[in-house]
């Protein structure tokens, strides 16, 4: 059976407008983080954080896909213009950013059934639609991005009942490396004020969880289509080795200099937030060195940290029930949550 090009791109289509559709009810609240940000009015479409309320002893339910709209809208104004009650402690919070190479977004199985997860144990959660390669956006957008959802959250923590020193960020695959990018940049890379964003807020995440992510920008195991979505196409010094030429039309090899910066690996601060780390040996998509290179990278510098890592679970499988490696061992709960009550996230 043959197909055509717009049959291809209608199925590419229907798989986004779709795998959107299916998430589109698992929130509370769509937060445009651009809207009203001077220059970057034309980056409000690309840019969403949607809310997921924790489940907490006393206060209403978390939305789920049953619930009715004024209910929705309910428990929005009960968090939003009253608070949690007095005999409720504010909660931790995570930022989920999915996966997808830094060119799409894995929305529903790394997005929203994360959120399900950890707004089940009483954390808040924020799932981060990004701005990726599929719609023209390159390094500096994805950091600019999450560094205004930190924030965000930060700065609307007593509206949300959320304790803004228990604020961090689960990340999967290119979303691995950028929440990491988020804990290791915070101080060095300061985007926000870039755009003459001040904030009183740190823009450092208080934990951090890469699951099977992308680490290294180095050319022996770096995932190169990620490392293209992010650095995109680079001319000349000192990002290219040589500027473009009629033999090189898509641009020059990265600059030493260039792989090096976003090679997480190699820019591990003294003051690196705790991460758990997860991967597995027969990830047939990112090379299993990546978190092996990460890990040495932290203990060398002391952080601390968890690595997780199985013999067998692929890659790309987020908190789905049906996949094999949740049904084998349930990482989430039996990695994950001791490791946040460990660490004083959760009782």
């Amino acid at each position: 059976m043959k197909f055509s090009s717009k049959s291809f791109f209608l199925a590419i289509f229907l798989f986004f407008s779709i795998n959107n559709f299916l998430s589109a009810k698992d929130y509370a609240q769509k937060i445009y983080l651009w809207d009203g940000v001077p220059k970057m009015e034309t980056q409000k479409r690309d840019t969403i954080l949607y809310y997921c309320p924790a489940k907490i002893s006393g206060a209403s339910p978390v939305m789920t896909e049953g619930d009715d709209s004024n209910d929705r809208n309910a428990e929005l104004d009960r968090i939003n213009h009253h608070g949690l009650s007095d005999s409720i402690a504010p909660t931790a919070a995570v930022i989920i950013c999915p996966g997808g190479s830094y060119h799409h977004l894995g929305m529903s199985h790394e997005g929203f059934a994360s959120a399900r997860w950890f707004s089940s144990h009483g954390i808040a959660a924020f799932v981060l639609r990004y701005r990726v390669a599929y719609n023209c956006h390159h390094y500096p957008d994805q950091l600019e991005d999450i560094q205004m959802a930190i924030v965000y959250v930060r700065e609307h923590a007593e509206e949300f009942g959320i304790d803004k020193n228990k604020v961090g960020a689960i990340g999967y695959s290119a979303g691995g490396h950028l929440v990491t990018m988020a804990g290791e940049f915070a101080s060095s890379h300061n985007e926000l004020r870039k755009l003459g964003i001040e904030t009183k807020e740190s823009l450092r995440p208080d934990f951090v969880m890469p699951i099977y992510p992308v680490v290294t920008m180095q050319d022996d195991i770096a995932h190169k289509w990620s490392r293209k979505s992010l650095l995109g196409h680079q001319w000349s010094a000192p990002n290219a080795t040589k500027g473009w030429s009629p033999l090189n039309f898509w641009g020059h090899a990265y600059s030493q200099g260039l792989k090096d910066e976003f090679s997480m690996e190699m820019n591990v601060p003294e003051d690196m937030p705790p991460v758990f780390l997860l991967a597995c040996e027969d990830d047939p998509v990112v090379i299993y060195e990546n978190s092996i290179r990460l890990e040495k990278a932290l203990s060398d510098k002391n952080i601390p940290h968890l690595f997780v890592s199985y013999p067998k679970g692929g890659h790309g499988f987020g908190m789905k029930e049906n996949s094999y490696i949740m049904k084998e061992s349930h990482w989430n709960n039996e990695k994950l949550l001791p490791w946040l009550k460990e660490i004083g996230i959760i009782q």
